[in-house]
């Protein structure tokens, strides 16, 4: 990691910038296999896995049988992790349901907002050197608890074609029944504009490498909605002398061993901290079995150091991590001055992994410094909310006259008129 001290502010856009990449030929290659997939449905979803993955897909959709052996499959303690994680994010997002308020704008007017469940949603869960079984509870938990009346998956199996029996045994554990092993853009593509065996959905949701962000991004353009834009994965940590040290170093690679594009970044206010961590990296470094990656990531990477707290604070807010740690003296209340972060990590005993897993919270963040705009995933994600009115003679009385000097005003006299014969109507009854 580059260990920067002092840099000035005017400095700091490209200090924090993201490891970039050249994309326009990456969406010219995605933007093929879309169109394909659009007019080839299936066959071009079976060509692409064949030449892509290496696997040959007759029926690409999972068969009852297949959940049952992936129960069967699973030591008893993963299978327990699974189900706590599950209940504690089903608390956390079950709290975020809400029950419509009638409000009386005026008398006679009333107005109300209620939560709807998409209908159609997809999600996608990378299935190669990491497979994300952790992302069907984020995802599948709220949308059953919207009422989402169909939700598919799609995910890339092995040569054998076969799923991971994690990845099942949380599909079938949070009530998703239609499990399709496709992978990559060719799973994006079915999805979006279904094929004669995977459904069309109406938003599409969860992680995947450059070219699955990339393909999620091109049909979101056509018009698809999607969870957030996304990029590789990241944290900033906030260190001073009150951390431990051993403990930043492995929050740090734990990102880093995301991929190589991952980038982590440590603002401190202490010499000695710095010190401590890289050793502590170097350390914990050569027992990871996924050193390389994170080798990799480390290269993108920045050591921050700082003159105090409140400068600290500024660079954060500035860079917007997908996550933020605060380890450091008074984090409790330095939380509190956090605008732009994904998602905040209080004290030294709240790990990152902790929200990745198994707090409650959603893992399913805005990366790349969209969370100065976005938020992650929640219930919200998974419905539609729609405003309701309903106004009475004698309202429409009380605020007809306001309708239509607006309406007039802005030279629109079919909307004054919508509003006029209602009120002749009343006043001559």
């Amino acid at each position: 990691m580059q260990v920067i001290k002092y840099p000035a502010v005017d400095t700091w856009a490209s200090i924090l910038q993201r490891p970039v990449m050249d994309t326009s030929t990456l969406e010219a290659k995605v933007d093929t296999i879309l169109q394909d997939v659009k007019a080839n449905g299936d066959a071009a979803v079976r060509k692409y896995a064949a030449q892509f993955d290496k696997v040959t897909l007759e029926n690409f959709e999972v068969q009852p049988e297949a959940y049952e052996r992936a129960e069967a499959a699973l030591e008893p303690a993963l299978k327990a992790a699974i189900q706590q994680a599950a209940k504690n994010i089903t608390t956390f997002h079950a709290a975020q349901q809400s029950t419509p308020e009638v409000i009386a704008t005026m008398p006679g007017v009333e107005c109300w907002r209620k939560s709807v469940g998409i209908e159609k949603v997809g999600l996608y869960i990378p299935g190669g050197s990491a497979p994300l079984f952790s992302t069907i509870l984020m995802l599948g938990i709220p949308a059953r608890i919207a009422g989402c009346k169909e939700v598919i998956l799609c995910t890339p199996s092995n040569a054998k074609g076969e799923v991971h029996p994690a990845i099942l045994y949380s599909a079938k554990l949070v009530g998703i029944s239609r499990v399709f092993t496709i992978g990559g853009v060719q799973a994006i593509g079915a999805m979006a504009y279904g094929t004669a065996t995977v459904p069309q959905v109406y938003k599409i949701f969860g992680p995947g490498n450059q070219f699955v962000t990339c393909a999620k991004q091109l049909v979101s353009k056509a018009g698809l909605a999607i969870d957030m834009p996304a990029g590789p994965s990241e944290v900033a940590v906030l260190a001073d002398d009150a951390c431990i040290p051993d403990f930043v170093a492995a929050d740090l690679l734990s990102q880093a061993e995301h991929g190589p594009d991952s980038q982590v970044v440590l603002v401190t206010t202490s010499e000695k901290v710095i010190t401590d961590v890289q050793a502590a990296l170097n350390e914990q470094l050569e027992l990871l079995p996924r050193k390389d990656i994170a080798t990799g990531a480390l290269s993108n990477s920045r050591i921050i150091l700082v003159d105090n707290m409140d400068t600290a604070m500024s660079m954060l807010n500035a860079y917007a991590p997908e996550h933020l740690i605060l380890a450091c003296s008074g984090a409790y209340e330095l939380a509190g001055r956090v605008t732009n972060a994904g998602s905040v990590f209080i004290g030294n005993y709240t790990p990152e992994s902790a929200g990745d897993y198994a707090s409650g919270t959603n893992h399913t963040l805005p990366t790349n410094g969209y969370a100065r705009a976005y938020s992650g995933v929640s219930l919200d994600s998974f419905v539609k909310k729609i405003t309701f009115q309903q106004i009475s003679p004698a309202g429409l009385q009380q605020i007809g006259a306001t309708i239509e000097a607006m309406a007039a005003a802005e030279g629109l006299d079919a909307h004054k008129q919508a509003v006029s014969v209602r009120l002749k109507k009343i006043n001559n009854q």
